[in-house]
């Protein structure tokens, strides 16, 4: 008689590794790859830290308490802080788009100085 060997779960698998040191956005710039760029309007914010509370990056940055900008270093674009913000204070842009327009006016800027 052939007895089945009882099968492992995964409780019993052993340790294939440890990350010490997991990859975040406060120690990585991840931002260079979104497609979607978050824009402040500091004159609609009425600092109620939903879009802090709900980054899931830590990118809004903060100053003496209050919402000053966006990290965008770190910022990847999702657009929560957008949805949750009950003033429309954050509208989300294409990043291609606006990388383009700030490449134009940098080209432009250079063209003014040569001449």
């Amino acid at each position: 008689m052939i007895m089945a060997e009882k099968k492992k779960g995964w409780k019993d698998l052993p340790i294939g590794g440890a990350i010490t040191e997991a990859g975040n956005s406060k120690k990585y710039n991840t931002g260079d790859w979104r497609v979607q760029r978050p824009l402040f309007d500091a004159e609609k914010c009425s600092q109620c830290m939903l879009c802090v509370i709900f980054c899931p990056d830590a990118s809004i940055d903060l100053e003496e308490g209050k919402v000053v900008g966006m990290n965008l270093e770190h910022c990847k674009g999702c657009g929560i802080c957008a949805a949750e913000c009950p003033k429309d204070a954050i509208e989300m842009k294409n990043e291609g788009e606006l990388k383009a327009k700030e490449r134009q006016k940098s080209k432009e800027k250079g063209k003014a100085r040569v001449g």
